[in-house]
C-alpha cells in the first residue's frame, strides 16, 4: 500500500498526486494541516520527513521524500504507464527540465503565493514573534520565511519572481513548438512538475504572464486540464483561492 502524506493546496503535493493518477495507483491519502495546526512540523511527522515539508511517500515501509524524487521513484517502481522517455538522451532532457523547474519557477511561485495567501494571518505580528512562532522552527524554510517576514516580500523580490515565471513560460513556449508536450509527443514528468505551478499562477489571477506573449503555454494548459489526472488532483478545495477563501478583488489586485 502506498501512503502519501500531503496537503490539498500544496503544489509539491499536487505534482505527486498527478503522477499517481496518471499511473492509476491507489494510495492512502493522509492530509496534513500545514496552516494553523502545523502538522508537518510535529515530531511524529519529522521522523518521516526531517525537512518538515510535504509531501512524503511511504511504499511498503520505505520512505521517499522530495516531490520530484517521489515522481521519479514512482516512474521507476511502477513502470506500466511510463512518464519518462525510453532513451537515455530523452531522459537527460527531461531531467534538465526537472532541474530547471525545481530551481527557478518552483521557488518563484512561492513568493506571490505566500504574499497573497498567508500574510493576513501575520497581521499585527512583530518581527521577533514572527521569527519565534513561524520562521525559526522550520528545518529548511527558515530563511525563506525570514525574507518574507510578517510584512511580506520586498517589491524587488516580487518583481524577480514574476521575471522568473515569465522566463519559464518563454522556455515552455519555445519547447512546445515541437509537440503538444514539453518533450514532444510524450507526456512526461516535466509536464507533471510544471502543471501545478502554472495552475497556481492562474488561480492567483496572473495568467496574463503567458496568455498574450506565449500562446503555446495557454494551449498546453488547456490540454493539461483536460487530462483525467488533473481533474482527480484538483478536486474542490485543492486550490489556494478556495483553501484561503481569496476573493476576486484580492486576485485582481495581483494584476
Amino acid at each position: 500500500m502506498l501512503t502519501l502524506y500531503n496537503a490539498a493546496h500544496s503544489t509539491c503535493s499536487q505534482k505527486v498526486r498527478i503522477c499517481l493518477a496518471e499511473k492509476g495507483l491507489a494510495f492512502e491519502d493522509v492530509k496534513l494541516d500545514i496552516g494553523k495546526a502545523k502538522e508537518h512540523l510535529r515530531p511524529e511527522y519529522l521522523k518521516l520527513n526531517p525537512n518538515g515539508v510535504v509531501p512524503t511517500l511511504v511504499d511498503d515501509g520505505q520512505i521517499i521524500t522530495d516531490s520530484s524524487v517521489i515522481c521519479e521513484y514512482l516512474d521507476e517502481a511502477y513502470p506500466d504507464v511510463p512518464l519518462s522517455p525510453p532513451d537515455p538522451v530523452g531522459r537527460a532532457h527531461m531531467r534538465a527540465w526537472m532541474r530547471f523547474l525545481e530551481e527557478v519557477p518552483t521557488a518563484a511561485v512561492r513568493v506571490p503565493s505566500f504574499n497573497m495567501g498567508f500574510l493576513p494571518r501575520y497581521e499585527g505580528m512583530d518581527r521577533q514573534t514572527f521569527e519565534n512562532v513561524e520562521s525559526d522552527q522550520r528545518p529548511i524554510r527558515k530563511q525563506f520565511y525570514r525574507r518574507m517576514g510578517p510584512s511580506g516580500f520586498k517589491k524587488e523580490d516580487v518583481e524577480a519572481s514574476f521575471e522568473q515565471i515569465g522566463n519559464t513560460c518563454k522556455r515552455m513556449n519555445a519547447a512546445l513548438e515541437h509537440g503538444p508536450w514539453l518533450l514532444g509527443s510524450q507526456y512526461t514528468l516535466a509536464d507533471v512538475i510544471v502543471a501545478p505551478l502554472i495552475d497556481r499562477m492562474n488561480d492567483l489571477g496572473m495568467s496574463m504572464i503567458w496568455e498574450d506573449a506565449y500562446p503555446r503555454v495557454t494551449d498546453w494548459y488547456e490540454r493539461t486540464k483536460a487530462r483525467p489526472s488533473f481533474q482527480q488532483t484538483f478536486y474542490p478545495g485543492a486550490r489556494m483561492s478556495e483553501f484561503l477563501n481569496l476573493t476576486p478583488a484580492i486576485k485582481e489586485d495581483a494584476q
